[in-house]
Formats: C-alpha cells, structure tokens, sequence
C-alpha cells in the first residue's frame, strides 16, 4: 500500500514538473527575432502573444526592456509575468515623439492617439486635425509629462523615449499603473533600421502582417534607388552642417546622414570619421578641407542664404554657397511650425534617399518633386 502511494505521489509530481517545464519551454523555446536591421529591437512571434525587446532605448543602456504582447484570451507562460504585458490591440495611446505620428498613420491608427506630448510640433494634416478636434490632448513635454493629464487619459500604453533612465515622471506614472514603453528608434543609425521601428508599433495593434508589408515596400524601394545611385560613375562632394557658438557640427562618418549621401551617390568629405554622431570642428579646418565641395546639404536651421550670410559672412566662401547649390531641411514645414523632415525622414528613408539622388544626380530620375529638402534661394 505504502508503495502504490509513493508511485502515486511521484507519478503527481512528474506530472506537474512536466507542465511546469512544458510552460516554461513555451516561452524560451528558439523562435528567430524577425528583425532585420534594428540594432536596438527584437521581436519575437508565439502563439497568441509576442514579444518585444528593446536592447538599446538610450545611448549606453544597461539592460534591455521586454514587453509582452498578449493577444485575447491568451495565456502566457509564468516565465513571462515578470515582464510588462501589454493586451493587444491597444485602444488608447500616448506618443512623445513626432517620429511615432507616421508609423500610427501607415498602419491607420492614429485614431486610438489621445494624448502626446508637445502637439506644436506635429506637423502632419491628418493627425493635426485630431489635435484641432480635441480628441489628442496635449500631455505636456517628453521630459516632464504632465501625470494628472495622463493618469486622466487611461491610456493602454505611454509610447515614450528616453536620453537616459533618469526620467522621474515616467517613473510616476509607472508606479500609477501605466504601461510605459520605450522607443529607441532615434538611437538607430541605420536609414532602414530606423525604419523598422513600424514593426513595435505592429505588435502593439494586432498588425504584425500590415506592419511587415509597410517595411517591405520601403526597404523594396530604398533598395531599388541604391541600385539607381549605383550606376553613376562620378560621385559628387559633399559637406553638411554649420556653425553652433564657436565649432561647427557636422555629421560623422558612420552616422545616419553619411550613410545617405553614400548610398546616393556622393562622396563625403567625412565619410571616414568614426562615429554616428556629430564632429565639433573649428570653422578654419572646416574651411580649408571642403572650400570646394560641390554641394552643402543640410545647413543647420538656416533657410536662405540671407539668414546664413548675415549669421556667419564668412559662409559665403564656400563653393556651394556660390553657385547655390545649398539644400536644406528646415524649409518645409507643418501648419504649426515642426519640421516635416524631423518627424518623417526616419520612417521614410527610401523618400530622403530619392530627394539626395534627385539633387545629386537629377537625370537618373527625371521628373521628381523633392519630399524634404528644398534648395536655398
């Protein structure tokens, strides 16, 4: 008897053990990240759930953020509920970043937007026209969000960014029981990798195929203008940026914007700095190495040669600035002053490719109408 009772006893312990692990194999079991060019993020697909890891929400994170995506009525792995479960499709969203607006708009859910921070600066007509209507408040700024504001939204998710982890208002609102979600895409370096970032947004409204197909057609499309760029034979030079107080700013060679004038075409006169930010250089060595460079894209903030002659007189002797082959960014702009550039070259590369290769190399697609830059007059 005492040994048909300890078979018994074993018999319920294997059988709970078995569970115990088969649940936990559910969660581990190798599933391939699904993302391609992102450094900072991974997505896993499962049964009635994804998850979300964001590897790099800031320059020099320590450890990376998992977020569960839990569809309805699924039942997630007990390994899993340490993390923060997001039930998907989200209803309800507060955004911080303008480059969150276009991934809302492609995927067509920008209307489960109802709060976001800094309305100023959306320059988009469609979501503008939400902000106008009342149905997105604003929530304050990304630094200092207002809580009772948000607390008061009942968002299903805050779809927030970082420089650092030292944000103590997204900590409030944590603790109030907010899903806070970093978004890490502007640590990206790579045009497509920034991109990719569609796909975080896919998770989050049950989207993952639309999502999928929106980037497909953009990395199509950016690959495609490449192959375009690649059959020129003479690469034009290129500089950037311009003076801030004592030093002039301009693109490192490994960084978002070196990567475009490679890719379209032309020859960087940085292109072999390290780096994915910015160099700090006098305005003399800045002088004496691209005096003669055949275009000058991206000249600050400025928006005519007026503004920069009267800023700096000493910008007039540049080739650029003498032929007037001077392209900027900062010119088109949305009804309430934010730049269009800011808030959608990251998730359209393939566009801000087309707009270098059109001013580089015009005959290789005749006909087109810059997106983002405009040339200075």
């Amino acid at each position: 008897m005492k040994k048909l009772l300890c078979i018994a006893i074993i018999a319920v312990m294997v059988l709970f053990s078995c569970k115990k692990d088969n649940n936990t194999a559910t969660a581990t079991a190798h599933v391939q990240n699904s993302i391609k060019y992102a450094k900072g993020l991974q997505l896993y697909k499962y049964n009635g759930y994804n998850i979300v890891k964001v590897t790099q929400p800031w320059p020099g994170a320590a450890q990376p953020f998992t977020y569960v995506m839990r569809q309805k009525n699924a039942t997630l792995p007990d390994s899993l509920k340490q993390y923060t479960v997001v039930n998907v499709p989200l209803k309800k969203l507060v955004a911080t970043s303008t480059t969150h607006i276009p991934s809302l708009e492609m995927l067509g859910v920008e209307n489960t937007l109802n709060g976001f921070a800094g309305t100023k600066y959306v320059s988009s007509d469609k979501t503008r026209a939400l902000i106008d209507s009342g149905k997105i408040k604003d929530a304050g700024d990304n630094e200092t969000l207002n809580t009772e504001v948000v607390i008061d939204l009942a968002p299903d998710a805050i779809m927030a960014f970082a420089v650092d982890g030292t944000n103590k208002t997204l900590a409030t609102l944590q603790n109030a029981g907010l899903n806070v979600l970093y978004n890490g895409d502007w640590t990206e370096q790579s045009p497509l990798g920034k991109a990719e970032w569609i796909k975080f947004f896919g998770a989050l409204y049950g989207m993952e195929e639309k999502s999928e197909k929106i980037f497909n057609d953009i990395e199509k499309n950016y690959r495609d203008a490449q192959k375009l760029a690649k059959q020129v034979t003479a690469k034009p030079t290129v500089m950037g940026g311009a003076m801030l107080n004592d030093q002039w700013l301009l693109p490192q060679g490994e960084s978002w914007a070196a990567q475009f004038f490679n890719d379209a075409g032309a020859s960087y006169i940085w292109a072999q700095s390290k780096g994915t930010g910015s160099l700090s250089l006098p305005f003399e060595q800045v002088l004496d190495k691209a005096s003669n460079a055949d275009f000058w894209i991206g000249p600050s903030q400025f928006t005519s040669f007026s503004e920069m002659r009267s800023a700096n007189p000493h910008y007039t002797e540049f080739k650029p600035f003498k032929t007037k082959k001077v392209y900027s960014y900062s010119i088109k702009k949305g009804k309430t002053g934010g730049l269009i550039f800011y808030e959608m070259a990251p998730n359209r590369p393939d566009l801000v490719l087309k707009d270098l290769i059109y001013i580089f190399h015009p005959e290789l697609l005749p006909g087109y109408q810059l997106q983002f830059f405009e040339q200075l007059k």
